[in-house]
């Protein structure tokens, strides 16, 4: 007797923010940080916070990963999916919900500020540097409305 095929486990949610800003000489700028263990270029993001909103859990984990602090958007401008590493070495399908953040100040120190690199660019300059496909595209053709 053959056993029932395993059922694909479905994709864990996670909540992202896209900070960004305006400015006068070079126009809309994102903000990009590299993750811990890979350092490839990424947007801040991390697991729901219990009893939070999404996008009051996207705005805390920008302010962790990137000392930046601004006004949030309650709805995501897109979404995009990929395969996390989790510490017990197991993958996970893991899947993004990104929400705008304009930036209003960024802070001198932050909680990761000493495991990651942040960088501010134009969105065709930032989505160059970002290997996922579908956030690359998210973020090339992001405009602040």
């Amino acid at each position: 007797m053959r056993k029932p095929a395993k059922a694909a486990s479905a994709a864990r949610i996670q909540y992202a923010a896209l900070p960004f800003r305006a400015r006068e000489r070079s126009g809309l700028e994102v903000l990009l940080v590299t993750s811990r263990v890979t350092k490839r270029w990424i947007i801040p993001k991390g697991w729901p916070l219990k009893r939070k909103p999404p996008h009051v859990t996207a705005a805390h984990e920008a302010h962790e990963e990137a000392g930046v602090i601004g006004k949030i958007g309650k709805s995501p401008i897109g979404s995009y999916s990929y395969t996390k590493r989790l510490k017990t070495g197991s993958r996970v399908r893991c899947e993004v919900h990104v929400f705008p953040l304009e930036v209003q100040r960024q802070s001198r120190t932050w909680p990761e500020q000493n495991e990651r690199e942040v960088q501010w660019l134009s969105p065709a300059e930032a989505a160059k540097s970002i290997e996922n496909p579908i956030l690359r595209t998210l973020v090339r053709h992001f405009r602040h409305r």
